[in-house]
């Protein structure tokens, strides 16, 4: 029944007995007089004692199914599934009290009484069986006492919290005192709720604690939960699902056990169970209300889970002594409150009377199987007999005259029965229940023994044993500090409580089979943080006898190098476990995200760390840097080499054709470049980034300018040829027309001047150079003023490497630089292309025009090859673009010059320098033939000029 069903439950029973009819006067005397009849059983021995302590147990599980609509005086119902723990605990509380009455140091002259009742394990009995204590009869009357017998002190009890609770409020309105041996749940805590309510059991607050740092101490992330239907299941699995969700554990399942036996309800949760991937399921429940589904567990074979139990039922028999337990339940853990051995408790269990009372009887005939009623066995000898006979029946009958079949002699031997009321090797409740009746004994000690003047009521009063009020005795049991006897443990109540001291059990297997109880740690509520907790690991033994410690998780624990992704709408420890990106990292177990490296770090192959990039440039030592020095610096000692073959041959024909200046600024302009390329290598600074570029533009900025000075020239002279052709053609014409008219007289005309056909002069050639070369330096001199090259770190070309690379410092500059230098080389190109058909033996537009050809396919080609590379090797596609342009216009233009002045010197003379027009062949007559000559003339600078003149 839940929390918030009591008071109206508990007000319903008070308000029917406002109805009853009581206290009627009669000669004097009072009279008390019940409308119905409680029926109630238990023990009871008030004659003739001092003080009377009550006590309450569940001696049966349930009440038997009545019939509500009834025509006769209602009683309420019997109870039936008879419990022999319960009834172990009702006779130890029967030995406490007996032994104190048999002491000389505590109570010596107070003799105890008693009154106990069955509650059958429901809240409507242990009402009934609250309220008849506080009458004094056996007909209880509400809010008075009847009878003038032995003060009432304390009621030991209630069992269950459920029953606890419904007697706690009652006593409550009374102020008296009830201290509980096995009610641990958190709820009762509330001292303004039950304010005289103690118990000597730890609250359910510490093992549901206890229950979560197990849970966690194993790294177990999903588990299940089972609670019984009450505030005992409630409360203690609501505070363990608290603790263990906030420490980022997920519930798999939470199911509630009936309170009444549910075949449906018990199936249901064994398939939740079946069907769940958590290996633990935690259970908070009484071991009666467990029993059934441990049993439909045990037919459905379900194993390899681990269970947690509780107090309840860790060390119980109702639930251990199932046939076929262990492959069910072997390996679990659970807590029990302290155990203790009870000198004599044993002898006393043996030797009780079976003819003692009706409960003892029952206790008897259970156990035996048997009945003490002669009648009723021989009622039950005359029936079997009866169906026998009905049945044709063959076999021996029993004799009517004889001793009936089923019938108890009464001197049956407890000793040989293996039951759990005999077993006293797991006394726990039931040593609480001898120190709950040991601190009643104390406390009433305590108040008779008082100092009178030195009391602690009011002007120092004490309080007399013969005649004390509830509250009295409340205020000694508050402040009560005892050793029990036999064990020494110091009680003490801290507000109604005791510290939470728990061993922790595992189940193991014995020789014979049946359970052990090994001790494998235990929990201490006052010890530390982190040393409340204590477990040796290595005495556990799990579910199927493993040694191994089960996983139980919804999903696997992400890796470092991983993070957790979340599943939509299921719990947050069901997860999928996500690579992080490149350049993340994650250094820890099951992390909510990835950490992004620094700038010059990056994640490592398992990206659990960031380490440093590597760092990227074409280095000198590198097998690629020394093949390009070598080609640069071969580049540049053949272009020496060039230079010295022109100055051997310096003053021939052959080198004076063309400005032999411009030619050694050309040659010059080519080692600027082959160089320059050399300075592109090694880890960029800021001198290289700087010389590396200038040197580059302002290199190919004289070679392309002296080529075009050459250019020019020979453009120049190319026009010539073809003005001369032209006239030639149109004497040629002249004097054909001529002939073909004899009488008429054709004036030929007059040869026409020499005319030089070279109207630039060197000199003005090497202005042109210079002046094109000086905008080239301005230009980078201003780049190197406002914003030069600079070394940069360029992280963005590849993740994992850092590229040292030249920032060109500003697009505009290196755009005008480079874009002046294109300028040059197509003008260059232009004027070389229009003298490529000038004919002469050296045939230097030629060279000059593919030389430059080569040049525009080199660097058309380096574009799209720069733009696809990366780091170091976008470094080697330009110094292989500046090598291979540099080595086109030298082989191009000088190596058929080389070739001529070393190999064919013969034709190194004035003559075939001589540039002339291409002439068809042509037939001459008779009297008139048309021929062209050419001559040439130096000028006083030693430069020959060739003219072109026309004869008749």
């Amino acid at each position: 029944m839940a929390l918030s069903g009591l008071p109206a439950k508990t007000g319903l029973l008070l308000g029917l007995c406002v109805l009853w009819l009581c206290c009627a006067s009669t000669a004097g005397e009072a009279s008390c007089k019940l409308k119905a009849k409680f029926n109630l059983n238990g023990y009871k021995n008030v004659e003739k004692k001092k003080v009377v302590i009550g006590g309450m147990f569940a001696v049966h599980n349930r009440l038997i199914s009545s019939d509500s609509n009834t025509s006769s005086v209602p009683v309420s119902s019997g109870c039936e599934w008879f419990n022999f723990r319960t009834f172990r605990w009702t006779q130890t509380m029967l030995f406490a009290i007996n032994e104190i009455n048999e002491r000389n140091d505590l109570l010596p002259n107070t003799d105890l009484g008693y009154v106990i009742y069955d509650s059958c394990f429901t809240i409507s009995k242990a009402v009934e069986g609250t309220l008849t204590y506080l009458t004094g009869q056996d007909e209880a009357v509400p809010n008075y006492r009847c009878g003038n017998g032995a003060p009432l002190a304390a009621l030991v009890g209630a069992g269950g919290c459920d029953l606890s609770i419904a007697t706690a409020r009652i006593l409550g309105l009374y102020y008296f005192p009830q201290v509980s041996y096995s009610s641990s749940c958190s709820v009762l805590e509330s001292r303004f709720q039950y304010p005289t309510f103690l118990r000597t059991i730890p609250s359910d607050e510490h093992q549901s604690v206890a229950m979560a740092q197990l849970v966690l101490r194993f790294g177990w992330t999903w588990v299940g939960t089972i609670a019984s239907d009450d505030d005992y299941g409630k409360y203690g699995i609501k505070r363990f699902k608290e603790v263990v969700e906030e420490a980022g554990v997920c519930i798999s399942f939470s199911e509630v056990l009936p309170k009444f036996t549910s075949p449906e309800s018990i199936q249901r949760i064994v398939r939740t169970v079946t069907e769940s991937t958590a290996k633990i399921v935690v259970v908070f429940s009484s071991d009666v209300d467990l029993s059934p589904l441990i049993g439909e567990l045990v037919r459905n074979n379900v194993t390899n889970r681990t269970w947690i139990a509780s107090e309840s039922w860790v060390t119980s028999a109702l639930v251990a002594s199932q046939p076929d337990i262990h492959s069910v339940l072997g390996g679990t853990l659970g807590f029990a409150i302290q155990r203790a051995e009870i000198p004599g408790l044993q002898e006393h269990l043996l030797k009780i009377d079976p003819y003692q009372d009706a409960l003892t009887e029952e206790f008897w005939e259970t156990a035996f199987n048997c009945t003490l009623s002669y009648s009723k066995a021989l009622r039950n000898t005359r029936s079997l007999r009866a169906s026998r006979e009905a049945g044709n029946g063959t076999g021996s009958q029993a004799s009517v005259r004889g001793t009936p079949d089923g019938l108890c002699s009464g001197k049956e031997k407890l000793q040989s029965l293996s039951s759990t009321y005999s077993d006293v090797s797991q006394l726990r409740l039931t040593y609480n229940v001898y120190k709950a009746v040991y601190a009643v004994a104390y406390a009433l000690h305590n108040l008779e023994y008082c100092m009178p003047g030195k009391g602690p009521f009011q002007g120092g009063s004490c309080a007399n044993i013969s005649n004390f009020e509830p509250w009295q005795l409340m205020y000694y049991l508050k402040n009560l500090r005892f050793n029990v006897p036999h064990t020494g443990e110091e009680i003490f109540f801290n507000d109604g409580e005791v510290t939470g001291f728990y061993e922790i059990l595992n189940w193991q297997r014995n020789s014979d089979g049946s359970v052990k109880y090994s001790h494998i740690g235990f929990y201490n509520s006052t010890a530390p943080a982190g040393e409340k907790l204590t477990i040796d690991n290595t005495s556990i033994i799990w579910n199927n006898d493993v040694l191994q410690t089960p996983r139980s998780v919804c999903s696997e624990r992400c890796q470092p190098g991983t993070r957790m992704g979340i599943r939509q709408g299921e719990p947050v420890c069901c997860f999928d476990c996500i690579p992080c990106a490149d350049g993340e990292i994650s250094n820890t177990t099951d992390a909510r995200g990835c950490i992004q490296c620094e700038e010059d770090y990056w994640s490592n192959a398992n990206r659990d760390a960031c380490v440093a990039k590597t760092i990227e440039f074409l280095d000198f030592g590198e097998a690629l840097g020394i093949t390009l020095i070598a080609i640069a610096v071969f580049g540049a000692l053949l272009t020496v080499v060039v230079v010295v073959v022109f100055l051997m041959y310096l003053n021939t024909p052959l080198v004076q054709v063309n400005d032999p200046l411009l030619s050694f600024t050309l040659l010059l302009g080519l080692v600027i470049t082959f160089l320059c390329s050399i300075v592109f290598l090694g880890e960029p600074r800021p001198w290289s980034c700087m010389t590396s570029q200038v040197a580059l533009a302002v290199g190919f900025a004289i070679v392309l300018s002296s080529l075009m000075g050459k250019s020019a020239l020979l453009m120049l002279r190319a026009r010539a040829v073809k003005a001369a052709k032209a006239a030639a053609k149109a004497a040629k014409e002249a004097a054909a027309a001529s002939e073909q008219s004899p009488d008429t007289t054709v004036i030929a005309p007059a040869p026409p001047p020499k005319n030089d056909i070279d109207p630039i002069k060197p000199s003005q050639q090497r202005i042109m150079m210079i002046i094109c070369t000086l905008i080239q330096a301005v230009a980078c001199t201003v780049w190197l003023i406002l914003l030069p090259p600079h070394p940069v770190k360029n992280t963005a070309a590849q993740n994992i490497k850092i590229i040292l690379e030249c920032d060109p410092g500003n697009i505009i500059f290196i755009c005008s630089v480079f874009g002046y230098d294109v300028l040059l080389a197509l003008i260059a190109f232009m004027f070389a292309f229009v003298a490529r058909k000038l004919e002469d033996h050296f045939s230097e537009g030629k060279c000059v025009t593919f030389g430059m050809l080569v040049f525009f396919i080199v660097w058309i080609s380096f574009v799209p090859a720069y733009l696809s590379t990366r780091g170091k090797f976008m470094v080697a596609v330009q110094i292989f673009a500046i090598l291979a342009s540099s080595f086109g216009l030298l082989m191009c233009i000088f190596l058929p010059k080389c070739y001529v002045l070393l190999v064919k010197p013969e034709r190194n003379k004035e003559e075939m320098m001589i540039t002339r027009p291409k002439l068809r062949d042509s037939k001459t007559t008779g009297a008139s033939a048309s021929s062209a000559s050419l001559s040439t003339e130096a000028n006083g600078n030693g430069t020959t000029i060739s003219t072109v003149s026309v004869d008749d």
